[in-house]
């Protein structure tokens, strides 16, 4: 696979806590908590490619619940920046629980900085991309993030919502 150039300015998306341990827009997390494409030794941002998509991402990481105090940041990638793209019919196993497969692959992609994106499927929505973003390279200091601002849930998201609530949503 070879690194594409954008053609467009992206605009990404991410969750978090702006007063947590870790912030919205860094690496930190993902050392101590790798995700499917990730290892501790090559964290990167994840990101939704839609606003959608890092709300579900964040509600399947939560098994129903969601710590307090979430805020979205959007992040834009400028035109004329390199980028991967994952094909998941070449990616035999990429979605498989273990994660061994999407880890090996985004682990070599980002030691060997061959882009500052990754567009990777979702395994959540699979129509949907994740966009993992590589801080270690080049590029990174072309992207900007906007202030952060609350996320509104929906209480129906959410497994332990009142029977109430679950009977109007079904």
């Amino acid at each position: 696979m070879t690194a594409q150039i954008l053609d467009r300015v992206l605009t990404v998306w991410r969750i978090g806590d702006p007063q947590g341990a870790f912030k919205i827009f860094n690496v930190t997390g993902p050392k101590l908590y790798p995700g499917r494409w990730t290892t501790a030794a090559t964290p990167m941002t994840y990101t939704g490619e839609h606003y959608s998509t890092a709300m579900l991402e964040k509600l399947a990481h939560g098994s129903g619940y969601l710590p307090p105090n979430q805020h979205f940041i959007e992040i834009t990638i400028p035109n004329g920046v390199s980028y991967e793209m994952v094909s998941p019919a070449r990616l035999h196993g990429w979605g498989d629980q273990s994660c061994d497969i999407a880890q090996a692959f985004g682990a070599k992609w980002q030691r060997e900085n061959r882009s500052l994106l990754l567009f990777v499927p979702s395994v959540v929505a699979r129509m949907e991309k994740n966009i993992p973003i590589n801080a270690e390279h080049a590029e990174f200091g072309q992207v900007t993030a906007s202030l952060h601002q609350p996320v509104w849930w929906d209480e129906r998201q959410f497994s332990n919502a009142t029977p109430a609530h679950r009977a109007r949503a079904g």
